[in-house]
């Protein structure tokens, strides 16, 4: 079965490459790795101490970066190396200040881990959430390597669960520890022989909370709001899209809204900027603009999301409308703000919990969204009860990067 498995990733490397010359995407894949190797050599030398973590891509990065901070806390010493899978994540964090060296993971082939880990000789390594690569956790087995994986999720449809995935559970031996977002994913690991789980929490709750600690002040938001009730709608998608323009160009007039599309390309913000009726600016033309005389201001950059719920009466998170679903909805409830999220969230735990505990609320169609947000602006003690809901479930569960860091120091006194 591995001979198959590395057959396909040699077929998917060659098609990749075909693909590259007409996908920018697939281009940034290919080409990001070409230099890997020549890059680590430079960066990493023989007799450096290195930590290595790996992430699928954004969001396992950020769901990691707790466990990195604390990590580099302890290793001082130690260079930090981050790897990542997908273009979406790279691009993005390629210039982070915590990894001395960030790059792409090549693709993992058996002559690829074999050299990646000459080059980088890490003395401990974390794969986040549930990356799982057969030849690099093969090559990390034989080196005796320190391995661990963290926030991490098993769940039924998953190959270890199948019967003919016995290559994959064979490879989950690799691993020193598993630190599980929830007893369900406990049980599963422990139902195929694996004694050495703990359900350690998810550490995006970590993440999030660390953001209330920060500076979160945009001056130009602040008198664009201009003490107005205001409605930050994060990660919208054009279906999202659609039902806000109707309810904005509806809504009561000193209710204000900030719009940052999860796309910022050209044509779709001028297709959103033509769909609102009041007055809009664009991030990009708010120099010399009295922003506070403005109803609806669309953030056509990235970086500043997080920050601007700080400002929100109400968030909307969009892509629930789509596949694979909602996008993060904890930065939002951290700052005890209600959240309304479209009907796709079945995939997401946390979205799962707010929606229970009351703290997020779901709809459908344009009707349920008049609904729910002329509701919440209406009503402060129930702005409020909501709102304490979300910020609640954040402090109520923070907590799992501390458990993981103290875990491994247990292990490696041992």
């Amino acid at each position: 079965m591995l001979f198959l498995y590395n057959l396909v990733v040699s077929i998917t490397g060659f098609f990749l490459k075909i693909v590259a010359l007409f996908s920018p995407k697939i281009k940034l894949f290919v080409d990001g790795r070409k230099n890997v190797f020549t890059i680590l050599e430079e960066k990493i030398k023989p007799e450096d101490k290195t930590i290595w973590f790996h992430s699928a891509s954004l969001g396992e990065y950020e769901q990691g970066l707790p466990v990195i901070e604390k990590i580099k806390e302890k290793y001082p010493t130690h260079k930090i190396i981050v790897t990542f899978f997908s273009p979406s994540g790279y691009e993005v964090r390629k210039n982070n200040n915590i990894a001395d060296v960030t790059i792409y993971l090549p693709l993992d082939t058996k002559s690829n881990a074999k050299e990646f880990l000459k080059l980088t000789h890490p003395e401990l390594v974390f794969f986040i959430k549930y990356e799982f690569w057969l030849n690099y956790l093969k090559e990390l087995e034989k080196l005796k390597t320190p391995t661990y994986l963290i926030s991490g999720i098993f769940r039924d449809n998953q190959m270890f669960f199948k019967w003919y995935g016995g290559f994959y559970r064979k490879a989950l031996k690799t691993f020193t520890h598993f630190f599980v977002q929830n007893e369900n994913s406990k049980q599963k690991i422990e139902s195929i022989g694996f004694q050495n789980a703990i359900v350690s929490g998810d550490t995006r709750f970590d993440r999030v909370n660390a953001i209330l600690e920060r500076d979160n002040s945009l001056e130009f938001i602040e008198t664009f709001k201009n003490n107005q009730p205001t409605i930050v709608i994060g990660s919208s998608w054009p279906k999202d899209e659609v039902l806000l323009a109707e309810y904005i160009n509806e809504a009561p007039e000193n209710v204000k809204f900030i719009i940052a599309p999860h796309n910022i390309k050209t044509e779709q913000i001028e297709n959103l900027k033509n769909a609102i009726t009041k007055k809009t600016v664009l991030f990009s033309e708010k120099e010399n603009k009295i922003l506070a005389d403005y109803t609806v201001f669309i953030i056509n950059t990235v970086g500043l999301l997080t920050k601007i719920y700080s400002y929100g009466t109400i968030a909307y998170v969009g892509g629930g409308f789509g596949n694979p679903g909602i996008h993060n909805i904890l930065e939002p409830a951290a700052f005890g703000i209600p959240i309304v999220i479209g009907p796709n969230y079945s995939k997401f735990a946390e979205a799962i919990e707010l929606v229970k505990l009351g703290g997020c609320t779901t709809i459908s169609n344009t009707e349920n969204l008049k609904h729910v947000f002329n509701q919440l602006l209406s009503d402060n003690n129930f702005l409020e009860e909501k709102g304490k809901i979300c910020q609640s479930y954040i402090q109520n569960n923070k907590g799992a990067t501390n458990t993981i860091i103290k875990a491994i120091s247990q292990k490696q006194t041992n």
